[in-house]
């Protein structure tokens, strides 16, 4: 049976409780030797005389949902029945930029159908899009079922505390074990390692396909941006000659869209480009792609005589290539305002200095039709739509 994730409101959620318990036949020892060269740490999984369980009941302070500590706390559940069956919660570590897993539960009778892994799944699909360096969690040493399952996952340990619980948690085998996953390193992938073309209507599903996971829970639950390169190809301002599309191994990693906007000033009207989208399929994020294509289709639009490009976009990812928050042109958007994410760059030195007033996009960026983004995302298969931290609405 599927299961749906959900995301569980702190208004609604906090406070609840979340039963933990298990029962092992299992531990890891864990012995700590101080010798004249240092410490040698030994940890080696043991059986118990005797089965091992915990309940919550046993707990002065059981797991809850949304602890005042956790100040970045958000969760996600599985519900049966209006029934919380299922549940994850992390925690933003800023000042070190990991995701700690606070909470991760599964009721007995719904283990060992998949819902855990998924729900792990959901914490690195989050590190991926905060760019995490790790997640980290808490277990301890006589859990083996859970660190049995964090190493399946991906976990490996990276830390102990032996005197967490109670003073003499060595002796009674129950050793807070700090355990954590790192994303994959990427690579930086070469000009030469990747075609970029314009496209051409065979890879149409293709590029859309790609640009909804891009873009799938990325500003809101779901996306509108494939939608939005359908309409784009049919609009009067689109740029075929500067779109272009990064292919590797003959399949679609990436995609830029460009179209004709404007700057009016009272009576004058002066004509720039944007782009949108800029968009790289998931998998290959991180490794320079989205760069390579916006490098190489700003020579083309400088060629092609265009003074200068204006954006909304990423404030985090486009000053390192040279863009400039619009008030340093003396552009705002549409209604007078101007923001970190309202950008700009000139095609050629000093392309902008006599363009001032406010910006305008093609009309095909405004108001698109949730009714038709429904419709249109039956063509392609079918993805979940899922609350994450810092979504737009």
């Amino acid at each position: 049976m599927e299961y749906e994730i959900v995301h569980l409101p702190k208004e609604k959620w906090k406070g609840t409780i979340i039963p933990i318990g298990y029962k092992t036949d299992k531990y890891y020892d864990v012995l700590v030797n101080n010798t004249e060269k240092g410490f040698i740490i030994e940890i080696e999984k043991k059986d118990f005389t005797e089965p091992v369980t915990h309940t919550p009941q046993e707990y002065d302070f059981p797991d809850k949902l949304y602890e005042d500590h956790w100040e970045n706390a958000y969760a996600w559940g599985v519900l049966v029945n209006d029934e919380l069956v299922a549940a994850i919660e992390t925690d933003q570590e800023l000042w070190s930029n990991r995701l700690r897993i606070t909470e991760l539960w599964v009721s007995e009778g719904y283990q060992k159908q998949g819902i855990g892994h998924k729900l792990i799944n959901i914490a690195k699909e989050q590190a991926r899009r905060e760019r995490r360096r790790a997640i980290i969690l808490e277990t301890q040493s006589c859990n083996v079922n859970a660190i049995d399952f964090y190493q399946h996952e991906g976990f490996t340990l990276i830390g102990m505390d032996t005197c967490c619980y109670k003073n003499n948690d060595l002796q009674r085998k129950e050793v807070r074990l700090e355990f954590g996953w790192f994303p994959e390193e990427k690579k930086k992938i070469k000009r030469d390692e990747i075609e970029i073309r314009i496209e051409t209507e065979n890879d149409w599903y293709d590029v859309e396909l790609m640009t909804q996971h891009a873009f799938w829970n990325k500003h809101c639950p779901g996306c509108d941006e494939h939608y939005l390169v359908h309409k784009l190809r049919q609009d009067k301002d689109y740029l075929p000659e500067l779109s272009r599309i990064a292919l590797k191994d003959g399949n679609v990693i990436g995609c830029i869209m460009y179209s004709k906007s404007r700057v009016v000033d009272g009576t004058d009207t002066h004509e720039i480009i944007t782009f949108g989208p800029l968009c790289v399929d998931p998998k290959w994020q991180g490794c320079g792609v989205g760069e390579l294509l916006l490098r190489e289709t700003m020579n083309l639009a400088a060629d092609k005589g265009y003074k200068g490009i204006i954006i909304f976009g990423e404030p985090d990812y486009y000053p390192r290539i040279g863009f400039k928050t619009c008030d340093n042109f003396n552009i705002t958007t549409a209604d007078g305002k101007n923001f970190d994410a309202f950008m700009g760059i000139e095609l050629v030195e000093g392309g902008m200095k006599d363009i001032k007033g406010k910006f305008y996009e093609a009309k095909v960026f405004e108001n698109l039709s949730k009714e038709e983004v429904e419709e249109y995302n039956k063509k392609f298969p079918k993805l979940q739509k899922l609350r994450f931290p810092g979504q737009w609405d």
